[in-house]
This record gives structure tokens, sequence and C-alpha cells, in this order.
């Protein structure tokens, strides 16, 4: 039986770069459905912290999914988690919502180059030294295929998914926390951050 996580909006500005801890505080539902409907908590949390496998996770989304899109200085993925299969602690599945974005830096300003969403299922098996590897991104298609491959990827998690990532304020605000937590962690002189044809925003602070 498969054992999820859904994780609340809150909780996920806590995660997601390699530099940072695990996530904490968690609190319980009954069921999807409430988290679905206000996504303010979790379900029942066992076994794998998120810290094991978030580092690898980002650097797979620098190297294999960054890396297709045109070059900046500064690559940071943000990784949504909306869920996981913990059953087997060798092959740990993890649901999300993945984007990455290259910056390039121009004075006290980060100026997004490229970057985009790639929904899907990742899957972490063990190597020979017992570390999480990706073996598999199973990613939801664009185009005419998007919603129904969505929902076979996600499952019973696709109305949780389809909130999260329908929710344009909530991820900007989640992408701002990754922003600032990169920023920190990597010292860099900036504070704002700018998309093509937008005002700068600034970088909040951590």
């Amino acid at each position: 039986m498969k054992t999820m996580k859904l994780w609340m909006m809150a909780a996920i500005l806590l995660c997601g770069l390699g530099v940072m801890t695990s996530c904490n505080g968690k609190a319980k539902v009954d069921n999807a459905d409430k988290a679905v409907e206000d996504t303010v908590a979790v379900m029942e949390v066992t076994g794998i912290d998120s810290d094991v496998y978030m580092p690898v996770m980002n650097q797979y989304l620098v190297d294999s999914i960054g890396a297709h899109y045109a070059k900046g200085e500064v690559c940071i993925p943000c990784a949504t988690i909306i869920g996981t299969d913990e059953s087997n602690p060798d092959s740990l599945l993890v649901w999300g919502d993945f984007w990455v974005f290259n910056f390039k830096q121009d004075g006290d300003t980060l100026k997004t180059v490229s970057g985009g969403d790639h929904p899907g299922l990742m899957v972490f098996q063990k190597n020979d030294k017992g570390e999480y590897v990706v073996t598999s991104f199973e990613q939801v298609e664009d185009g005419h295929g998007n919603e129904a491959s969505a929902k076979r990827i996600f499952g019973d998690l696709y109305n949780f998914f389809h909130k999260v990532n329908s929710d344009e304020v909530s991820r900007e605000q989640v992408r701002a926390e990754f922003i600032a937590r990169y920023v920190k962690e990597h010292n860099l002189p900036v504070k704002y951050y700018q998309d093509y044809g937008w005002p700068a925003k600034e970088i909040p602070a951590e």
C-alpha cells in the first residue's frame, strides 16, 4: 500500500534547494480532499526526510532540465513536492511541480533568461553507496496530451497538483522564497529579480 505525503504550500517555502534543511512542523489531515480544499496541512509522514533526496533532485533539475534552456549565470530549481511514495525505501517515488529558472546578474538584479515548468514523477533508487540517484523522470506532456498525462501520472494527487500549479499568486510567492534562499546561501549581491517585460521585484528578506 502506498504511503503518500501532501505538502502544504507554507511548508514548500522552507524546502527545495540542496543547501536547505528538511521541513518540520507538519500537521495531519484526515484525507487528501481537505488538503485540496485549503492546502494547509499534510498527510501522515513516515520514513525518509526530504533533505535526503532534495539535494539530488535539485542537482538533477539543474543538470538535466535547466541545461537545456538558454544558459544564464545562475540556475535556481523550484521543486514543489506534491506527494511521495516511501513504501520501498530503496525506490522512492516523488511527484512534484518542478520549475527551473536561469538568471543573469545585472547589477543588483537577477534577470530571467529562461526557464519553465516540468511537473511529473521522479524515481530515486539507492546506488552501491546507499545514496539516492534519479533513475527516471516521467514528465507531463505539453499541448494536447497535457491534462490526460497529468491525470495518469498524478493519479489521486491530480486535484492537489492542479490547485498548486494553477495558483499563480502562491506559485510566485514560492518562487520568490526559493530565490531568496539561493541568494542568501550563495551570498549574491542582489536585491531584485526581474522577468522580461515586467517590473523588477524585491527579493524577500530571509
